[in-house]
């Protein structure tokens, strides 16, 4: 795949909504395949498309680049034979990893993670429902609005928001609570809301779904306009939502201790978290993904590093048992 191929692949992606991250080669010591401007896209099941170095190297950026999607940052991945060596002091800010079975040379790769931004479906075609749009994009969030209540709801929706002022509003809602969306609301003062709810539990509608309804939409911080409320709704969405875990909780070479610590403008897209296994022979992690080099034996299936590695365990399995 050629640069240009891959970056027009980069906005398919985009288009898709697919999280990825784009790894780019900014610096190579020789010995090294690899060059810098060398790219590839990694996805989330593991599979890898362009250049990044031999499939060793390939093995590390697999899987820290996997790592990286739970969170949707970024960070400079460093793979080099001489990791723990007091000659590669550790640096803020780069993650190194050593990697014995590199040819000897070593790479610095940017690892971008691209998570699509928030997806929000507001219902409606109400002054409400046009500030939403306004203050979702002005957020960088993916806002999209109909007027349709059977309207389909993509199964990564982060939220559903009503606001027909009574055109629809039990449709809509009943949707939204059936496909799972974890923020439902409505807009609406508290004796509507109080009226939809006995509309949707005489529908047949279970209190426990009844009660994931937020009615009325939105923080309690004295909005008045249309622009306040809409302002209040995502303030209640970003306070609503499962936090993600930030780099520096789970490994401090890729934190920014410089950074406050705000929450993700992102939620629910990235792939489950990463499964690891053991190279047998040259103890490296392992992503394990269909992509990874792996064999079948009796131990069941065994992941490695590189093709390198798969050999010498097959011609020998017991010398590489604990």
């Amino acid at each position: 795949m050629s640069r240009a191929d891959l970056l027009s692949r980069v906005g398919d992606l985009r288009t898709g909504r697919t999280p990825f991250v784009l790894a780019t080669v900014v610096r190579a010591e020789r010995p090294t395949s690899a060059k810098p401007g060398d790219c590839a896209l990694v996805l989330g099941d593991g599979t890898i498309d362009g250049f990044v170095g031999g499939v060793c190297a390939e093995s590390t950026v697999r899987l820290e680049s996997l790592r990286l999607l739970q969170s949707g940052e970024s960070g400079l991945l460093r793979i080099t034979p001489r990791a723990g060596d007091p000659a590669e002091p550790a640096q803020e800010g780069v993650r190194t990893v050593g990697n014995p079975c590199l040819s000897g040379g070593t790479l610095e790769i940017f690892l971008e993670a691209m998570i699509p931004p928030a997806l929000v479906h507001v219902h409606g075609e109400t002054p409400v429902a046009r500030a939403l749009a306004q203050v979702g994009h002005a957020i960088g969030w993916d806002v999209r609005t109909t007027a349709e209540a059977g309207a389909p709801v993509p199964g990564d929706t982060a939220a559903v928001v009503v606001a027909s002022h009574g055109r629809d509003e039990a449709a809509a809602l009943v949707g939204a609570l059936k496909a799972g969306v974890p923020y439902v609301a409505l807009v609406a003062s508290r004796r509507r809301s109080a009226g939809v709810r006995e509309e949707l539990a005489a529908a047949g509608v279970a209190p426990d779904d009844i009660d994931r309804i937020h009615s009325p939409a939105g923080l309690d911080i004295g909005a008045r306009t249309a622009p306040e409320i809409a302002l209040s709704v995502f303030a209640e969405i970003i306070t609503e939502r499962p936090r993600v875990a930030l780099p520096g909780e789970e490994d401090p070479a890729f934190a920014d201790t410089s950074a406050p610590e705000t929450p993700q403008t992102h939620v629910h897209t990235a792939p489950v978290a990463v499964e690891i296994a053991v190279d047998p022979v040259c103890g490296m992690d392992v992503a394990v993904t269909p992509a990874s080099i792996s064999a079948h034996h009796d131990d069941g299936l065994v992941y490695f590093c590189g093709t390198g590695c798969r050999r010498a365990y097959l011609d020998d399995p017991n010398r590489f048992r604990p």
